[in-house]
């Protein structure tokens, strides 16, 4: 028979009332564990390729890496492995050195569990052990074998279904927060979770409501910006910024004690760098890296990585999905040095890039004149390199050149757009973009073509019939007399705890045009935006009256979808005087 022996949470709970009464110290504080910076870039490392990841860090300078992944063997294993490999234990013998040395230079990991396969075949240690002791104890493992303070948890698939997995990772986290408290151990956790374009699905919710009922700390919610797989062609650094938005809003609900700032260091963004998965359409560019950077920056998230450094190389452009290469035009190791200057650089010799702008940014000219704006380009780090420039979007009708069609950076050039009598009126949007060796810039030029065009198929847009025909509106979607924009009718769109407010029109436009969709709005998070045949959207939040605006391109069939769309339990969202241009 085996001895009676008292629960691991029964030991850590005295443990931790001996430490308070000065009975016996609450242990040696590690000779490592210096936490993590406040604001950090921690790409994704991939453990099973047989690099180093130190070697790999040198290389790329990058002083902290997400080591993928943890898990265990065989479904209904307590045991874990790196990669599930057996011969790859929690042991000092299995990147034991390489952590050592990431860590003498200033630098750090996060051991990350899960991933999608092991969330696929049950082999997620919380998936497929049924004891929330021995989940826990393989959490401890990790953070004393390797001298981390954070762990990271990649739960997708079929993971965010298994309600008794989600339930014992979440008491195994608390357990490990409670024994890192009695032993003077720092140890966050951060949940990282597939995201739509703007926020978490309720199964991800579900995940971090879970963990709010076990009193499980969560430090960080790292959202998966790529592999939406909606049918929809994405501005991945646009749609990172409105599922961060949307996480924020979500997160407020979850800890209504923390402040904006507070749930912005909750968050964490995790792009795919280069054609994701799904394809072209969700290309993470190299001029996406700079928006999202300064956007981080900005904003104050925790965590900014991307999948994976491996891939930060341009070896197989036009390839979607590779473990080995984005699929794009790139230097080797970009995207690691776009990403640096988050948490401080590495230190290194700065890489070489540019900026470029237009002056004027826009202009506006009847059918059949033209127009002309100075291409502007400048060296912001490193060396000048050649540029080349050239521009998309002009519509029919319209013919739009840059020249000369290179410079070197530091240099400007024209941009000439000339139109015919032909040309349909309405607003367009022409870009311009920058390509060197070492990196890509765009800027966006706005022409507007005077004159009449052609019907907009938006009906009934100031609700001003008392009822919501066309819209059609989840519940709780009305149309009211007060607060109204104008006149004497608005939309009331009526988000709960459980779902999001959304009303919406179909509508049919000319295909291959550009629009410019305009709504009066108030409300916490108000989102306006175009669905379907087009995507994008724009948000606010005002106590008052706000225009928002939002151009966007239609595809070959014309056809959009037109929403206004308010959060989960952030109250009601009104809407009002819907125009399209």
């Amino acid at each position: 028979m085996r001895p009676c022996t008292p629960p691991r949470a029964v030991l850590t709970a005295l443990a931790m009332i001996l430490a308070a009464f000065g009975l016996v110290a609450a242990g040696p504080t590690p000779a490592h564990a210096a936490t993590l910076p406040a604001h950090v870039f921690a790409p994704y490392f991939e453990a099973w390729t047989g690099d180093d990841p130190a070697t790999l860090a040198q290389q790329s300078g990058n002083k902290y890496l997400t080591m993928a992944f943890i898990q265990a063997a065989t479904k209904g294993s307590c045991t874990a492995y790196w990669n599930g490999d057996t011969s790859m234990p929690i042991a000092a013998s299995t990147f034991g050195s390489s952590i050592s040395s990431i860590q003498s230079g200033g630098g750090d990991v996060i051991p990350s569990f899960g991933g999608y396969t092991a969330d696929d075949t049950g082999t997620e240690i919380a998936d497929s052990c049924t004891s929330v002791d021995q989940i826990a104890a393989v959490y401890e493992k990790v953070v004393t074998t390797y001298n981390v303070t954070r762990i990271d948890l990649d739960i997708e698939d079929n993971s965010l279904t298994n309600s008794a997995g989600i339930d014992r990772r979440n008491k195994a986290i608390k357990q490990v927060e409670d024994w890192a408290a009695s032993t003077g151990r720092t140890v966050q956790f951060s949940y990282t979770l597939p995201t739509t374009t703007s926020g978490l699905a309720d199964s991800g919710l579900a995940v971090l409501r879970n963990a709010v009922s076990n009193g499980a700390r969560v430090d960080v919610v790292n959202i998966m910006t790529f592999d939406y797989y909606d049918g929809a062609t994405h501005e991945m650094a646009n749609d990172t910024k409105s599922a961060a938005t949307g996480l924020h809003g979500q997160l407020a609900g979850l800890y209504s004690g923390k402040s904006s700032a507070e749930l912005w260091n909750m968050i964490g963004v995790t792009e795919m760098i280069g054609i994701d998965d799904y394809g072209p359409a969700e290309t993470f560019t190299t001029g996406d890296a700079a928006t999202v950077e300064s956007w981080a920056q900005s904003t104050g998230i925790n965590t900014l990585s991307f999948w994976a450094l491996q891939r930060d190389n341009g070896g197989c452009p036009g390839t979607q999905g590779s473990d080995s290469c984005s699929g794009v035009s790139q230097s080797t190791w970009f995207f690691s040095h776009a990403f640096e200057p988050f948490s401080g650089g590495g230190g290194g010799t700065p890489a070489n890039d540019f900026s470029l702008s237009l002056s004027p940014a826009s202009a506006a000219v009847n059918p059949g004149a033209s127009t002309s704006a100075t291409v502007k380009t400048a060296v912001t780090s490193g060396s000048a390199e050649t540029v080349a420039l050239s521009v998309t979007g002009a519509p029919s009708g319209v013919t739009a050149s840059v020249s000369p069609a290179s410079v070197t950076a530091g240099g400007s050039a024209t941009l000439n757009i000339s139109t015919t009598s032909a040309a349909a009126a309405g607003s367009y949007t022409l870009t311009v973009a920058g390509t060197a060796a070492s990196a890509s810039h765009s800027a966006s030029f706005t022409l507007t073509v005077n004159g009449s065009g052609g019907g907009t198929g938006l009906v009934n847009p100031g609700f001003e019939t008392g009822s919501l025909t066309p819209w059609s509106c989840r519940s709780g979607g009305a149309v009211v007399a007060s607060p109204a924009h104008s006149g004497g009718h608005a939309l009331q769109v009526t988000p709960t705890s459980d779902q999001t407010g959304q009303c919406e029109q179909a509508v049919t436009l000319q295909p291959n045009h550009s629009y410019t969709l305009t709504a009066w709005v108030q409300g916490s998070y108000a989102y306006v935006g175009v669905s379907g045949g087009a995507t994008a959207s724009t948000w606010t939040t005002s106590g008052g009256w706000t225009k928002l605006t939002v151009p966007f391109t239609t595809g070959s069939t014309g056809n959009v979808t037109v929403y206004v769309h308010g959060w989960y339990a952030q109250g009601n969202v009104y809407a009002d005087d819907f125009a399209l241009s």
